[in-house]
């Protein structure tokens, strides 16, 4: 790894420690305004995840009304019910995406498969940066909100399901996330700016528990509004 991916690594608790778990399990209490844009307002407001470690798959519980619970894997999305029945499902859910913009609205299956690869990547990260074929290159120095922060850009491999190809993430000092950046593929290449705070240990693993992503303008900086999305964690528990 990159030196700068190896102290962030190390910051949020190490390879050594992260490699004994297989799974992770969190309460999400969500909001922003893009549920709505895509036509599921309050379907995941109050739900919790469970995202394999390494391996792709998450799967939410409950999934809007009921006792419906999603499984996502890159090559497939299924919404089942409470006894395992499938209810829906969708094969090359990524294919489904194209032509999209930020307006177009979701179907079930379509929302799972994005909250799937976004909770996924956000509770892997940053231990994402030791997969292998994950390639990370220090970039300048950013100064915000009068803070530096080193930055790190990392380009994922295409067996990987995420925002996009090409990331990047901020620390501070000690190694720790505040901002990380992506355009959303699957929503028109719409470009988001994601902080995150309030960090609390787990089982020997950093993780921040506050997360507000906002639109991101050319020049890099972030917008004070819309507040696209918001996720707050927490009975986070690895196994």
């Amino acid at each position: 790894m990159d030196a700068l991916a190896q102290k962030i690594v190390d910051a949020h608790g190490g390879l050594e420690t992260w490699s004994k778990f297989r799974s992770l399990t969190a309460h999400l209490a969500q909001g922003g305004a893009l549920w709505g844009l895509k036509g599921h307002a309050g379907k995941l407001d109050d739900t919790n995840v469970t995202v394999g470690l390494g391996e792709e798959w998450a799967s939410h519980h409950p999934f809007g009304s009921g006792d419906r619970v999603t499984l996502f894997r890159p090559d497939k999305v299924e919404i089942e019910d409470g006894m395992g029945q499938v209810l829906d499902s969708l094969e090359a859910p990524r294919s489904s995406f194209a032509g999209h913009t930020l307006e177009t609205p979701w179907t079930e299956p379509q929302l799972a498969y994005f909250a799937g690869i976004a909770m996924w990547t956000y509770l892997n990260m940053p231990f994402l940066l030791a997969a292998p074929n994950v390639v990370s290159e220090r970039l300048d120095d950013w100064h915000e909100n009068g803070e530096t922060w080193q930055r790190l850009r990392v380009t994922f491999p295409k067996e990987i399901a995420t925002h996009c190809t090409v990331q990047t993430l901020y620390v501070d000092d000690a190694g720790l996330l505040k901002r990380h950046d992506y355009d959303v593929e699957i929503a028109g290449n719409t470009a988001g700016a994601h902080y995150v705070t309030e960090y609390v240990g787990v089982q020997g693993i950093k993780f921040p528990t506050k997360r507000r992503i906002y639109p991101r303008q050319p020049d890099g900086q972030a917008m004070a509004e819309p507040l696209v999305v918001s996720i707050d964690l927490d009975r986070i528990a690895l196994r």
